[in-house]
């Protein structure tokens, strides 16, 4: 029974900003598209939530599609920026949640931890870098490559060192030290928004 997360799962969004890289990969949807869920410490995922289907040839017992989605802009010659770790239920999916064990959803939330986790380490060195309009590149598009790549690489050692959440010691290992790491940039997480 394997499970875990694609490496294609990046979408970069900067639409006020031209010069930067386009995506690695196909983007997947952004935090404000229709159903997707914006990374929240009270709202874990559910089963309910993976909506898409395996295809015959996936050999995994669940997949989570999560992306950063960065929006970067001027505005009146202020930078702003906006970092959010997104879930996309269109594309992601488990195997069978009827069968499908508590392990294995705690595998996939950790994989969204990562993301959020990563999502602070680019809000945090976004606010470090003091970055304006007038001298916005390189240093942008270069920080947020580094973090991007970093995030990438470790969603793939997170499978492979927990074996898709089957190694159990290794598992916890990971839960336990993705807990601290995010708690270490507590002041980074994610607002939640209000309704007015």
């Amino acid at each position: 029974m394997l499970h875990g997360l694609p490496l294609s799962f990046i979408s970069f969004l900067l639409p006020f900003l031209p010069v930067v890289s386009p995506p690695q990969s196909a983007p997947t949807a952004p935090a404000d598209a229709p159903g997707t869920i914006v990374w929240a410490a009270n709202r874990p995922l559910t089963w309910a939530d993976f909506k898409s289907k395996p295809t015959p040839a996936d050999r995994l017992a669940a997949l989570t599609s999560a992306t950063i989605d960065v929006k970067a802009g001027c505005v009146d010659f202020k930078f702003t920026s906006s970092v959010q770790a997104v879930f996309v239920p269109t594309e992601s999916w488990v195997r069978d949640s009827a069968t499908a064990t508590p392990n294995l959803l705690r595998h996939e939330q950790i994989h969204f931890n990562i993301t959020e986790l990563h999502a602070r380490r680019m809000r945090q060195k976004i606010a470090l870098l003091k970055l304006d309009c007038k001298r916005l590149q390189p240093a942008f598009k270069n920080a947020t490559n580094a973090i991007f790549t970093e995030w990438q690489k470790e969603e793939a050692r997170y499978d492979q060192e927990t074996n898709h959440g089957l190694n159990l010691d290794r598992q916890k290992t990971w839960e336990i030290q993705v807990k601290q790491r995010m708690a270490l940039l507590e002041q980074y997480a994610s607002k939640p928004t209000t309704g007015k």
